[in-house]
């Protein structure tokens, strides 16, 4: 069982939801309803869609989204606010790979938050096949992550930490990391520590070139037509800290 199927439970879970920006969120729900070019009522699948960062506020906009992750307590929660809130917003709970999703299509989707590292060459492949095969042709996908090697390698850091949240929720998080060469994988240590609670996980993170995701990309029928290193559009450079990445499904 890779490490992801359990991983976004308990301190990790929270440390994450801890350290998003709402306003930095609500920019790149703009940016996808933009780049996107979604229509009122567009089929739009999120990947990885976690608690509902994004799907909730796009949802809000009249747009049908389907969210997938793995994560039962993500998932629960997504489901239990959109129900609450009567948003057109269909959950699914499962691994991406293998979860059922036959018969539906979309005419755009994206996947959000550094998930392109958690696949090897071999599970990678098929993930982006999934994902071309679930689009409409003319269909937009966009992704976003801080692991291309063009960012990665650069300025790479065996240990950091920071701190995480306020008050009684504050918690460090803390990272002890090696670079595998030969398979392009980082492994880190990670370890949370909250009051009295300390939680230890071990991940791989799969480090992929943009020209390698080009290619995966092409056999996948998706074709990347730009590159950004932030939502005003400026374009992807060597050594940047982040890509957002547009791809449009072959016709």
């Amino acid at each position: 069982m890779a490490w992801y199927h359990t991983f976004f439970e308990g301190l990790p879970q929270q440390a994450w939801k801890l350290n998003q920006n709402e306003e930095y969120t609500q920019w790149e729900v703009d940016f996808l309803a933009d780049v996107l070019e979604l229509e009122p009522e567009s089929r739009v699948l999120d990947v990885f869609g976690g608690y509902g960062r994004h799907a909730l506020p796009l949802a809000e906009r009249g747009y049908h989204i389907t969210s997938v992750d793995i994560a039962k307590g993500y998932s629960e929660e997504l489901s239990q606010a959109a129900t609450a809130e009567g948003l057109p917003v269909e959950v699914v709970c499962g691994d991406f790979l293998t979860v059922p999703l036959e018969g539906k299509m979309f005419q755009a989707a994206y996947c959000m938050g550094n998930s392109f590292s958690f696949f090897p060459y071999e599970q990678m492949v098929p993930f982006i096949q999934r994902i071309a095969d679930l689009m409409e042709p003319g269909a937009r996908f966009v992704s976003h992550t801080e692991l291309v090697a063009e960012s990665v390698l650069p300025h790479f850091v065996n240990r950091s930490w920071m701190p995480v949240g306020e008050g009684e929720e504050e918690m460090v998080f803390l990272m002890n990391s090696t670079y595998d060469p030969l398979q392009g994988c980082i492994e880190a240590e990670l370890t949370y520590v909250k009051g009295t609670e300390r939680l230890t996980h071990v991940v791989q993170q799969y480090i992929y070139s943009l020209a390698e995701l080009k290619r995966i990309f092409s056999q996948a029928g998706l074709t990347i037509t730009e590159t950004f290193t932030d939502l005003d559009g400026e374009p992807f450079r060597l050594g940047d800290e982040q890509l957002y990445l547009l791809a449009v499904k072959d016709h």
